[in-house]
C-alpha cells in the first residue's frame, strides 16, 4: 500500500471533523416541587385523652426531572476504528467534547500505522457557548514530518491569525465574520443543526490551517449496521474544497438527539476507507 493511500485514509479523520451547530440551547425541564403529604392528626373524643398526632407520611418519592444528557447538553467521548476496505483495522481515533459555562473544548486524536509510515495527530479547539471558534491548535506527525500550529480568532479585529509554532515559523491572517468555525468545531455545529431539525448548514468557509469551502447535502435516511446493531441514519454527502483538497465524503449520522457520527467513508482507487464508531 502506498504512503499516499495511507495518508488519505488518515486524512479521513480530519475530514470527518470538517463534516460533522448556531441555534438556542435546549432548555432543561424545570424541576418540580417535592410535595410532602401530611396525615391529619386524629381528633380526641370528649373526656378522653388526646390521641397522639399521626406521624407525617413519607415524602412522595418523586424524582427531580432529569436534566438532558449527551451532546449538545453535556460533553461526550466517542471512539472510532479506522478501517481498510477489507475491514481490517488501520488504527483508531477518539473524539472528546467538554462543556462549561464559558463554552466548549473539543479534542480529536488519531493513531494509524502502515509499514514504515506512522501517523499521530491531535487537534484541540476552543469555542464560545454559541460554538463560534476561539482557538484551534494542531499537532501532527506523518512519518518523519511533524507540524505544530495555532489559529486564534479575533472577532474585534475581524480576522483569524494562524501561527506556525516552530523555529522560524511565520503567521498568516485570514478574514472572518462574526461567528467563524474551525474544522473541529464545525463538526459539532453541524450535528447540533441536524439534531434540532434545522437540516444541514448552508455552504460556508471553514478554517483548518487554510480556508476551505464546505458544503453538505442530505441524501436521505438509510439503515446501517454498526457493531452488529442496526441504526436509522441520516446519510449526508460532504464536499470539501480548498488549497490542497477537493474531496467528497459520505457520513452517516445516527438519528439520536446528538446526531452521533456512526460511519464516515472516503472513496479511494483501492475502495472506500472508513471510520466506524466503536464507542
Amino acid at each position: 500500500m502506498s504512503r499516499r493511500a495511507a495518508f488519505l485514509c488518515v486524512s479521513l479523520g480530519l475530514l470527518l471533523w470538517l463534516a460533522a451547530a448556531g441555534s438556542p440551547w435546549q432548555k432543561p425541564a424545570d424541576t418540580p416541587a417535592d410535595p410532602r403529604g401530611v396525615a391529619a392528626a386524629s381528633a380526641s373524643t370528649s373526656g378522653a385523652k388526646d390521641a397522639p398526632p399521626a406521624k407525617d407520611t413519607a415524602p412522595a418519592k418523586q424524582a427531580d426531572a432529569s436534566k438532558p444528557t449527551g451532546f449538545p447538553n453535556t460533553g461526550e467521548s466517542l471512539n472510532y476504528s479506522l478501517n481498510w476496505p477489507t475491514g481490517a483495522s488501520l488504527g483508531e481515533a477518539h473524539l472528546r467534547a467538554a462543556k462549561s459555562d464559558d463554552g466548549w473544548q473539543f479534542d480529536f486524536s488519531m493513531e494509524a500505522k502502515v509499514p514504515g509510515f506512522a501517523v499521530s495527530d491531535h487537534y484541540h479547539s476552543s469555542a464560545d457557548p454559541q460554538m463560534c471558534s476561539l482557538e484551534l491548535e494542531k499537532q501532527t506527525t506523518h512519518g518523519a514530518r511533524t507540524a505544530h500550529e495555532k489559529t486564534v480568532f479575533d472577532y474585534r479585529a475581524g480576522n483569524a491569525t494562524r501561527t506556525t509554532l516552530v523555529e522560524g515559523g511565520g503567521h498568516t491572517d485570514i478574514g472572518i465574520d462574526n461567528c467563524a468555525h474551525d474544522g473541529l468545531d464545525y463538526v459539532f455545529y453541524a450535528r447540533r443543526e441536524l439534531g434540532q431539525g434545522h437540516g444541514v448548514p448552508p455552504r460556508q468557509d471553514v478554517l483548518f490551517g487554510a480556508s476551505y469551502s464546505v458544503r453538505m447535502e442530505f441524501a436521505g435516511v438509510q439503515d446501517v449496521v454498526v457493531g452488529g446493531k442496526h441504526h436509522q441514519a441520516d446519510h449526508v454527502m460532504l464536499y470539501l474544497k480548498g488549497p490542497v483538497a477537493d474531496s467528497q465524503l459520505e457520513i452517516f449520522f445516527d438519528r439520536d438527539t446528538a446526531r452521533t457520527p456512526l460511519i464516515i467513508k472516503a472513496p479511494l482507487p483501492i475502495g472506500k476507507l472508513s471510520m466506524e464508531l466503536v464507542r
